[in-house]
């Protein structure tokens, strides 16, 4: 009698905690049925490129990206993308990684984001120690500001050296793409002159083309290329995904996104926009 007695108290106590339990965050499939971390990371391990779509101030998505480097570099060779990191620092990132600089001189000769001793450097610090290679994979934000005022015509006149920075041109181009749709019908692009609001999405479109074609010169030799990037550039399996498939048809492509919601036990039905999702909790602390 007391065994059963001592059963069912822990049983009720188990039953009261789970009603208790408070995730900050939930996984979700793309039919929008809860899933595993393990099968986010069987589906990874068999992709040739997995976009890890951000929201860039969610500590929880940083977190999950340095878990998903982690456990598949026991499982593939792999190689890390960042879209926050600009192709013409790839000079500098490589000296950082062999130890031929600090991380104080990496601060004075590279762009680094505000955010990257917090979010970043301890993916960049895991690949430094296990001897991964990183990518710098996006475009020098001058060329994406020249696109916005001139159209992808204004990268024509750059020194070759520079093009190497960027997708070859000339850059292929949907303006159709739901994503670069509802950049030109944001309310603040009412009062930008007609040939900006129809560049801006254009200034978007080079990023991607720019970050899928390193992700490519990467995806070699059968290593798994993981690249963080923010969610809207691979979204809808559009962005970096179109440009992917475009670049290179039947390229296998696994999708993450990141959103934030009131209740992430309940699947939100408008966030089907990747293979998986990370559904976290909007009270999350942000890192900035």
């Amino acid at each position: 009698m007391k065994t059963i007695f001592t059963t069912i108290v822990v049983l009720l106590f188990t039953l009261n905690l789970a009603a208790q339990d408070k995730p900050a965050y939930r996984l979700y499939n793309h039919k929008g049925k809860k899933t595993s971390y393990k099968k986010l990371l069987k589906a990874a391990k068999k992709a040739d490129v997995v976009l890890f779509g951000e929201y860039h101030n969610n500590p929880i998505a940083h977190w999950l990206e340095y878990e998903v480097a982690k456990d598949l570099y026991k499982k593939r060779k792999i190689v890390l993308g960042f879209e926050m990191l600009e192709r013409d620092n790839q000079t500098q990132i490589n000296q950082y990684l062999k130890g031929k600089i600090d991380q104080k001189a990496l601060d004075t000769l590279a762009r680094l984001w505000n955010n990257y001793k917090t979010d970043y450097k301890p993916i960049v610090d895991f690949a430094k120690k296990k001897g991964v290679k990183v990518c710098a994979c996006n475009i020098p934000r001058r060329y994406a500001n020249k696109v916005f005022k001139g159209g992808f015509e204004a990268l024509d006149s750059l020194p070759d050296k520079e093009k190497e920075w960027i997708a070859p041109l000339p850059i292929p181009y949907d303006a159709t793409l739901s994503g670069y749709v509802a950049m030109t019908n944001m309310e603040h692009m009412n009062h930008m002159p007609q040939k900006m609001k129809e560049n801006m999405p254009k200034a978007q479109a080079v990023k991607d083309a720019t970050m899928a074609h390193f992700i490519l010169k990467n995806a070699k030799k059968k290593r798994l290329v993981i690249h963080y990037n923010g969610a809207y550039h691979s979204n809808n399996y559009e962005g970096i995904v179109w440009y992917l498939k475009k670049y290179h048809p039947g390229i296998k492509i696994v999708t993450i996104t990141t959103e934030s919601v009131a209740k992430v036990k309940k699947y939100q039905k408008d966030n089907d926009k990747a293979d998986f999702t990370i559904q976290v909790d909007e009270d999350m602390t942000t890192t900035y």
